[in-house]
């Protein structure tokens, strides 16, 4: 999946913490995860930002969270996947990613996207139709801001402190559509796709890849020259040595998933496993099995980064890390990942 010469790809670790536990023990156990992702050679770890709604996503506030990390943490990248930028002081993000940056020894990954949930943008007291139009001003403050430009955007103003650095080199857009995916290349940032994503009214059958690859060709086609393509694809992957196993536990976790009901248009008790991973995009089983089922997703072969989660399946916390293990030592390889970060 790999070419001679082409550049190393990054195994990364993504969650959303949704452990069956109340939120301090989900962030325990998440940091246990995340420790653990380290130790086994991961490049990256993740996490994702929900409001509201802890079935969804369990953590609002993903730069804290981090600063935790990195406190428990030496080597791994710290990701944000994402902030949802159009809800957020601009420029109270970029301090707080600089202070964050600093602290971790220039760890930080900044992942933006414009946001999903309208009750979100509700209960904020912003407009969620004007969502794109707010997350491109206040994704302008912060390039602008990181860039060691004034925070007003007037001449003489005030600068960022502490000052951005390279950060800036460090922000990707995570997005369904293509416009965002080509003002992504064009603004020369990374390019993040999703576990799993909508299916137009049109192609109700079109496989993740069939909707992704598009969005890689644009973001490529418009990425400055000389500017070196980061390009995160994220899969939902649980891994055990036992693959009937492993294939109960992610029957178990996608029935009781709250959105798989609407995904499949039909009651989850009754579907048959093949169908639960295909309307969630997951891949299950032993290591074999996951391996042939990545191998088989053109769209994962042109990531640059490598981004693993185990949700929506949500296995037991023991299984999720020995499904990290598993995908260092028995998936990632066979996709062109190796080591870089010492003796696993």
């Amino acid at each position: 999946m790999t070419t001679s010469g082409a550049p190393a790809r990054q195994l990364g670790f993504f969650t959303r913490l949704l452990d069956d536990a109340p939120p301090a023990e989900r962030y325990r156990l998440a940091l246990e995860q995340i420790e653990r992702a380290e130790a086994a050679g991961y490049d990256a770890i993740a996490v994702a930002q929900h409001h509201f709604d802890g079935t969804e996503g369990g953590l609002p506030a993903p730069l804290p969270f981090l600063a935790h990390a990195a406190a428990r943490t030496s080597r791994v990248q710290l990701t944000t996947g994402v902030v949802t930028l159009a809800l957020e002081n601009a420029l109270r993000v970029a301090e707080d990613a600089v202070v964050l940056d600093a602290l971790s020894g220039g760890r930080l990954q900044l992942g933006f996207a414009s946001g999903g949930s309208p009750t979100a943008f509700a209960a904020l007291g912003l407009d969620f139709a004007a969502r794109r139009e707010i997350f491109e001003t206040h994704l302008a403050a912060v390039e602008r801001a990181l860039a060691g430009g004034p925070v007003t955007g007037e001449e003489g103003g005030p600068l960022l402190y502490p000052p951005g650095g390279t950060l800036g080199q460090r922000i990707w857009i995570a997005t369904f559509s293509l416009p965002w995916a080509i003002e992504a290349g064009r603004r020369g940032h990374g390019l993040m796709l999703s576990r799993t994503q909508p299916r137009p009214a049109d192609a109700p059958e079109a496989s993740l890849a069939e909707l992704q690859n598009p969005l890689i060709d644009a973001y490529l086609e418009h990425l400055p020259a000389g500017v070196p393509p980061r390009i995160s694809v994220a899969r939902s992957v649980f891994v055990a040595e036992d693959g009937d196993r492993a294939r109960t536990l992610a029957a178990a976790g996608l029935r009781r998933a709250p959105f798989v009901a609407k995904t499949l248009g039909t009651d989850p008790a009754d579907a048959p496993l093949a169908a639960l991973l295909s309307a969630t995009d997951a891949h299950t089983g032993d290591p074999e099995d996951v391996r042939a089922s990545l191998a088989a997703d053109p769209a994962l072969a042109r990531a640059t980064h490598l981004s693993f989660q185990v949700h929506s399946m949500d296995p037991p916390h023991q299984d999720v890390l020995r499904s990290i293990d598993l995908i260092a030592t028995d998936v990632a390889p066979h996709l062109g990942w190796a080591p870089t970060g010492g003796p696993r």
